[in-house]
């Protein structure tokens, strides 16, 4: 079996390339091609892409979907929950984000690789509001992918640490991007320390405290912290020239919320040290808000709540954010990010993208990788491990008309 480091060599090593996609081929569907070969590699430096904010469509929501305590898919919003934050006036919340991580916490099982498995059911039960009059297209979308996996590209331009592995395959002539784990992050993963794993569960159980599971209800900080347990929403949007389909986890709608129509209704609820100097907040607004910022801001989630823990695990502050006036905060920072660089990167990356990978055949995946401090490259790999896209989906979407799909449980 290829090691991951091993591909990630290769795919940084623009010499190695295999060059499958300029073979000839026989295709139900064909991306149309210009003349000239594809580049082998996209640059990263965030200079390049210091120009202009690119269009980017008001987000809309299309439909969501359900996880459950098993991490099993209902198609329904039974685990949608309603913001309730504490009074306004009054101490500071206190909540004790350490209760119960000894005895009620359900982690999910991260050796698991779900892939786009739940997005995919989603979109063979929601066919019709996908079609095109394109026979050999079925889908009205240029990429399918996870929220997160963009995410990571918007914010590449400004990441120092943490590289990446995107696996692309073009299918009835929609390209679906799909996370590959890299050794670096397995290794991590594995190697967590206590303190890491406990931080990682307070930000499970800030949730807890702030949401209820009706719309005039209180929370309930004695139950349960399931980790496989999540409430998603399917967007469509398009940056550019490309349309996108997508779907992320959202922590909460908020039922007194001044924009009450989804995506708008969302909150998004995190953890961070509590600040206590100038240094710490520019820092904050360096190196973590560029993240929260991404997360945010593609699917049109409006505002985040931060909640600021002290040294003993409880929340001593409460701030709000709203996603369209984060740039407010960061724009006298001469040496911050900037969110035109990181949205023109994406779209380069998918124009990257979508001049790599022509040939239709789910079968056929590009690995794209990058490291900091080098530009993004690919490999190519037939009928490899790194086939991500499951044999019942590639038969649903195969068939012309849309039918009731038999999916395995």
């Amino acid at each position: 079996m290829t090691s991951q480091k091993s591909l990630m060599k290769a795919a940084l090593d623009t010499r190695t390339h295999d060059r499958e996609d300029d073979a000839p081929r026989d295709c139900s569907a064909k991306r149309q091609r210009s003349d000239a070969k594809a580049p082998l590699t996209l640059p990263v430096t965030p200079s390049r892409y210091d120009a202009p904010f690119p269009f980017y469509r008001r987000p809309a929501q299309l439909g969501h979907f359900s996880l459950d305590a098993q991490r099993c898919y209902h198609g329904d919003a039974r685990r949608l929950r309603y913001y309730a934050p504490p009074p306004v006036e009054g101490p500071s919340p206190g909540f004790d984000l350490r209760d119960g991580y000894r005895d009620r916490y359900v982690k999910q099982d991260e050796t698991v690789r779900e892939g786009l498995e739940h997005l995919l059911r989603w979109i063979t039960q929601n066919r019709k509001q996908l079609q095109t009059e394109d026979k050999g297209r079925p889908l009205n979308a240029d990429f399918v992918t996870w929220r997160g996996h963009l995410t990571k590209v918007l914010t590449t331009p400004y990441e120092n640490q943490d590289g990446w592995l995107l696996a692309v395959s073009l299918f009835r002539g929609t390209l679906y991007i799909s996370e590959v784990e890299t050794e670096a992050a397995r290794r991590q993963r594995e190697q967590r320390t206590d303190l890491l794993k406990e931080l990682m569960y307070m930000g499970y159980k800030f949730e807890q405290y702030m949401c209820s599971d009706t719309p005039d209800g209180t929370p309930d900080p004695t139950g349960v912290v399931n980790t496989n347990e999540a409430f998603c929403i399917v967007i469509r949007t398009r940056l550019g020239t490309h349309s996108l389909l997508f779907s992320g986890e959202v922590d909460c709608t908020d039922p007194r919320s001044p924009w009450p129509d989804p995506p708008s209704c969302y909150v998004e609820l995190k953890t961070s040290k509590v600040m206590h100097s100038p240094a710490q907040r520019k820092s904050f607004y360096r190196h973590k808000m560029i993240k929260w910022w991404a997360q945010s801001f593609l699917p049109g989630v409006s505002r985040i709540v931060a909640g600021y823990r002290g040294p003993d695990g409880s929340i001593v502050e409460l701030e709000t954010f709203e996603t369209m006036k984060i740039f407010q905060l960061i724009r006298e920072d001469p040496g911050c990010w900037k969110p035109a660089v990181c949205m023109n990167f994406c779209a380069a990356f998918l124009g990257f993208v979508k001049k790599v990978v022509t040939e239709d055949n789910p079968k056929l995946v590009h690995l794209f990788a990058w490291e900091p401090g080098h530009p993004v490259s690919f490999t190519v790999h037939r009928d490899s491990e790194h086939t991500f896209l499951p044999d019942w989906y590639v038969e649903v979407l195969s068939n012309e008309k849309p039918s009731t799909p038999h999916i395995p449980d």
